[in-house]
């Protein structure tokens, strides 16, 4: 059985209930489940627990805050539910290493001149690169405003689409030898803005002749519109004739998308794969070949 579409559900929730109380009880009972078997299932699908989770997303939420508010250090920790400033500025200093007040004056001077400074796709993103079948009218970068932890994120945004069926990706690929004959899986959190055509994670499985071998771009389950942060997944098996491993973020039409804290793992067999095989749609004949039907 797989998961994602409830954790994706109540991530949703979460996300758009972070400056309310949030209990494990109340979240398992928004899931429908007990709260002792979603905290398991939460764990091992989000890689943590669910009151890390929330923790972290507030301490995120409050470092933007820091940055591009003028909002009180008090006031910031009241509205993420945290009880004193002093546990505030215990969390904060968890994640981000200094405290709230010296986080605001040494990381607004930085921030403010990384802005000024304009730089290219291959300086901002090391290791990643842009393709599709237009990449010239999308744009890449880091964002620091916007992320889901730490202090930036990944986005590709449109910038002059012209026709239907424009998309772009930012992307990256590596040697398969490691995983040979293993179950891989790509997960991540993805935020969309106005995106008209979809997006979603990619992942490919190519042989040495360049052959796909396994392959999902999330076509079955496609992002659009306006969407909050939220986990997504990609399964595949790594056949033994395996050469190089591909993934990045997709993007068809207009929009913008955001990426964070990817990782791969290896998972044994009861998760499912999502690879999309398109050997369903052949038939076993040909048929009308008369024309008459």
């Amino acid at each position: 059985m797989s998961y994602s579409p409830i954790i994706q559900k109540t991530i949703e929730y979460i996300e758009t209930n972070l400056h309310e109380s949030l209990s494990l009880e109340s979240i398992a009972e928004f899931a429908g489940f007990s709260k002792y078997h979603y905290h398991r299932v939460f764990q091992k699908e989000a890689g943590v627990t669910v009151s890390e989770y929330i923790r972290y997303r507030r301490i995120a939420n409050a470092a933007n805050m820091l940055l591009y508010t003028g909002e009180k250090i008090i006031d910031i920790a009241f509205y993420y539910r945290f009880e004193t400033q002093e546990s505030f500025t215990r969390s904060f200093k968890k994640y981000y290493k200094l405290p709230p007040g010296q986080y605001r004056r040494i990381m607004g001077k930085l921030t403010l001149q990384k802005e000024e400074v304009t730089l290219s796709n291959e300086e901002v993103l090391k290791g990643w690169h842009l393709s599709g079948s237009h990449p010239f009218n999308y744009k890449m970068g880091i964002d620091r405003e916007i992320f889901h932890k730490g202090k930036g994120s990944g986005f590709l945004k449109a910038v002059k689409v012209e026709t239907n069926g424009e998309f772009a990706t930012m992307m990256q690929e590596f040697n398969a030898e490691k995983y040979l004959g293993k179950r891989l899986k790509l997960s991540g959190f993805l935020k969309s803005k106005a995106v008209d055509g979809f997006c979603g994670f990619w992942m490919r499985i190519d042989n040495t002749l360049g052959d796909v071998l396994q392959f999902d771009n999330m076509g079955n389950r496609p992002i659009t519109g306006d969407t909050e942060w939220n986990y997504y997944s990609i399964v595949l098996d790594i056949p033994e004739n395996s050469a190089v491993i591909c993934f990045g973020v997709l993007l068809s039409g207009n929009g913008q998308v955001w990426i964070d804290e990817l990782k791969f793992e290896e998972v044994d067999d009861s998760i499912p794969t999502t690879n999309l095989d398109f050997r369903g749609i052949l038939l076993d004949e040909p048929i009308n070949l008369s024309f008459e039907e």
